[in-house]
């Protein structure tokens, strides 16, 4: 990656402010069109919400949404007051639909892109629930920009690379189809991350295995991020590097950054749209706004992010650190702020896709509720979208028919543009009241047209979906015992056979 021009060298443009939602305790108030179509739906129709609730208690059905959804879908399910919805990042949702099963529910609903459902479908057969269906809402494919470039000859030759290298490890994020995963494994040893796990992960495998190359892969822009992210630390001085991981030091990390490789070919199209533009705007006008970064956003809206991060201003991370960092420093305004009247909002920069204001929106609304119920101030937080004003266009080609901003180019670019997915917004509100209707009378063969996609395929004598699952295994145990599993140190360690690559 290109060292990053200084931003204070950068000529200055006037552009207009970006769109923003102030959120207070009694109600919401938003700043241009952008964010006056986000708040459109966060008080829902109370009478769609009493028709969602009653069809998923009569089907006894558990709903796992990713935060992406569109806005009118979210608030209805955010309104519901059923036990069995749960909006969460992608692993959660897989952890979530086993929690429902445990509890009774009889179908989980998946709203997301077709490897959420995939994975939703593997952890409940994982965990003894393949009694249990899992349902998409709509019948044709839900694609994912990010995951699509895993299943390119070019990952397939990545991944060929790595096994010919000594000690490897791929490291695969979890936005990506089990067929996937399980071509990878066969090639080189592979464990699943996140957003929110890859960082103690990568720092876990380096420490515990002597000499280890990593090879992260398919997000590009992710990838990038946490090669810096590893030589940044590198800089930082011995105590602070052991608050991380007792077993590293500025060396050791050092080594571990020459170690560590990405693809260079894979990226999500809503991330990509949080470019220099977008970075020296926040930099020149927003200098006071709290910086929340998904992992995935192009370099220089990481280093600004990361810069914040380091100054306690920030947050670089998955959906889920950013919607708890927000809490966290609300509580601490709150604290702070205790007995006085607030006259400035607490700004935050919302570096991810648009879809995560309904739950940010909801549960800053209620604390500020409650906080008004206890005498505490009336403080006022406003969330910032770094995008441009206008929101999704139609494009009439079937593979992609929307994406985010206007046909010719206006407000969405890599430049810097609108951040919501196109592939997300596949899954409706009315998609899924649709569904639930069908489910008591549907046939067999009308639900099969819902259910997540399967694969008949086997490799190596073992099932697509038993191999790509060994991964997210793997993961789940790392993240209950803090190490690699000792199976897969072996695996890492081992001489290797040539590789096979089917990609």
């Amino acid at each position: 990656m290109e060292p990053l021009e200084p931003l204070a060298m950068r000529p200055a443009r006037a552009r207009a402010p970006f769109p923003s939602l102030l959120i207070r305790a009694a109600g919401f108030e938003p700043r241009g069109a952008f964010a006056a179509a986000q708040a459109s739906f966060l008080e829902p129709d109370p009478a769609l919400v009493s028709e969602l609730d009653a069809l998923l208690q009569r089907e006894q059905i558990g709903v796992v949404a990713h935060f992406y959804m569109d806005a009118e879908l979210q608030g209805v399910l955010s309104a519901c007051r059923s036990a069995r919805v749960h909006v969460a990042d992608s692993l959660q949702m897989a952890e979530q639909a086993v929690r429902m099963a445990e509890q009774g529910a009889r179908a989980v609903a998946v709203l997301g892109v077709d490897f959420m459902s995939e994975n939703v479908r593997a952890t409940l057969d994982a965990s003894g629930f393949q009694h249990v269906p899992v349902y998409r809402v709509a019948e044709q494919a839900i694609g994912c920009s990010l995951a699509e470039a895993a299943e390119a000859p070019a990952y397939g030759a990545y991944l060929t690379r790595a096994a010919q290298t000594p000690r490897s490890l791929h490291v695969i994020y979890v936005n990506t189809s089990l067929r996937v995963k399980a071509r990878a494994q066969r090639i080189v040893p592979t464990i699943t991350c996140t957003s929110s796990n890859v960082v103690p992960m990568i720092l876990q495998a380096f420490a515990q295995v002597p000499d280890l190359h990593v090879w992260f892969g398919p997000d590009t822009y992710m990838g990038h991020n946490l090669t810096n992210m590893l030589a940044r630390l590198a800089t930082l001085d011995a105590a602070s590097i052991a608050r991380l991981h007792p077993a590293h030091t500025p060396a050791t990390l050092a080594s571990a950054a020459r170690r560590f490789a990405c693809f260079e070919q894979g990226a999500c199209v809503v991330h990509h749209m949080f470019g220099r533009t977008v970075v020296d705007q926040l930099a020149r006008d927003y200098a006071d706004a709290f910086i929340t970064a998904h992992l995935e956003v192009p370099g220089e809206m990481f280093a600004l992010g990361f810069e914040a991060q380091r100054a306690g201003r920030g947050v670089v991370g998955s959906t889920s650190n950013i919607l708890s960092f927000i809490g966290a420093e609300l509580e601490r305004a709150l604290d702070a702020r205790e007995g006085q009247a607030a006259r400035k909002p607490l700004r935050f920069v919302l570096g991810t896709e648009t879809g995560m204001i309904t739950s940010i929106a909801r549960s800053v609304r209620e604390r500020l509720q409650r906080a008004r119920a206890e005498g505490g101030p009336e403080l006022a937080v406003e969330i910032v979208f770094p995008v441009a004003s206008e929101a999704v266009a139609q494009t009439g080609q079937e593979d992609l028919p929307l994406i985010p901003g206007l046909l010719s180019g206006e407000g969405c670019s890599v430049e810097g543009g609108c951040a919501s997915c196109p592939y997300m917004k596949m899954n409706s509100l009315d998609a899924l009241l649709d569904l639930l209707r069908k489910l008591p009378s549907a046939s067999p063969e009308v639900l099969l047209r819902y259910a997540p996609k399967s694969y008949s395929e086997r490799i190596d004598g073992a099932s697509v979906a038993e191999l790509g699952t060994k991964s997210i295994v793997r993961m789940r145990e790392l993240q209950r015992s803090g190490k690699l599993p000792d199976e897969l140190v072996a695996e890492i360690t081992a001489p290797r056979a040539q590789p096979r690559s089917d990609h």
